[in-house]
């Protein structure tokens, strides 16, 4: 069986303080710290560039308000957890509907010019941080872009944040919202070039009537194995087929692979949630790949998820689902 040994196997969360323009723009302490206190390693943080803008424009960064992701950092650093920094709105491109781009990171010269200009600030700024500690995620989900376009521009932002750090770890999201990956960038690993995929299929039971994906109520009866998707029934072989080809690219290019989002949201039933999340974690880690739950706390995480057939304990002042929790330590 193959098996990435480039990056650790981090565990852990994404965590939302700013990744949509409705977020509060800010991250939590206790976050960190309760991550940490229940045994995992990892945060990412899918974050939206317009945060540490001024008058709306790609182009002035002010440092002040960098000052969130700074904190955070630190916190990462006082937990003892690896901050993932992800762009999941990047100047010209998010998966988000929630704000109109002025330009598009695919094909217009002057949003990757922005694109290139927010990495390299980052990268200037936390140079000297040990890669132990602090990782870069490009940009969330690419979609409705062909592999050339997308391989233009993150050369041309990997260039640019090597101006400034020639050894950061950088991680890129697979193509089609990350659950296709990507030979054609295979060279990048001898760079510190990783690869992100997945743990959202079958969508049938991932997202089941969340309502951003199923948005008709259509999709058919949660169930595990036959979990639906639009290409058909999955079951854990077909799962396993398809992280395989993400070890494919740690062996064929010794590159790094992390799992950097996953999980289900709470319309799932929970005993098809825990059968399905125990294939997809048995299989991540027998080829060695780290995850990220999409959340920690709401519909998809381990805290107040608001399931309405899960057992919880009061944790801390929290619903904590300890199935769940036990599930993830356990892989």
């Amino acid at each position: 069986m193959y098996k990435q040994t480039v990056l650790p196997r981090w565990r852990g969360f994404n965590l939302l303080g700013a990744f949509v323009m409705s977020s509060p723009g800010r991250f939590d302490e206790e976050d960190f710290q309760l991550i940490s206190e229940l045994g995992f390693d990892f945060v990412r943080l899918p974050m939206n560039y317009t945060f540490w803008i001024d008058y709306d424009d790609p182009f002035e960064i002010n440092d002040n308000k960098l000052e969130i992701v700074d904190q955070a950092v630190r916190w990462g650093e006082k937990y003892g957890l690896h901050t993932n920094l992800a762009l999941h709105r990047a100047p010209g491109f998010s998966v988000a509907k929630d704000r109109v781009e002025p330009f598009d990171l695919w094909r217009d010269k002057e949003a990757l010019e922005a694109f290139s200009l927010h990495w390299s600030t980052l990268a200037k700024r936390y140079r000297g941080i040990d890669n132990g500690k602090v990782s870069f995620n490009l940009v969330n989900e690419p979609a409705g872009v062909g592999p050339g376009e997308h391989e233009a521009v993150m050369r041309a932002a990997i260039a640019a944040i090597r101006e400034q750090d020639p050894s950061r770890t950088v991680i890129l999201d697979g193509l089609q919202y990350g659950n296709v990956p990507m030979p054609d960038l295979g060279d990048l690993a001898k760079d510190n070039v990783a690869q992100s995929c997945r743990a959202y299929i079958p969508a049938g039971i991932s997202h089941y009537r969340a309502q951003w994906v199923d948005r008709k109520r259509n999709f058919p009866e949660a169930k595990w194995p036959g979990g639906y998707a639009p290409n058909g029934l999955w079951d854990r072989e077909r799962l396993w087929r398809h992280y395989g080809a993400w070890a494919a690219i740690a062996e064929n290019f010794n590159m790094g692979v992390h799992c950097g989002e996953g999980g289900c949201f709470s319309n799932t039933p929970h005993d098809v949630v825990l059968r399905w999340l125990e294939d997809v974690l048995d299989i991540l880690k027998g080829y060695n790949i780290g995850y990220a739950l999409w959340n920690f706390k709401g519909g998809f995480g381990i805290l107040d998820s608001g399931r309405g057939d899960a057992a919880y304990e009061d944790w801390k002042g929290y619903k904590l689902d300890r199935k769940m929790l036990d599930l993830l330590l356990k892989y």
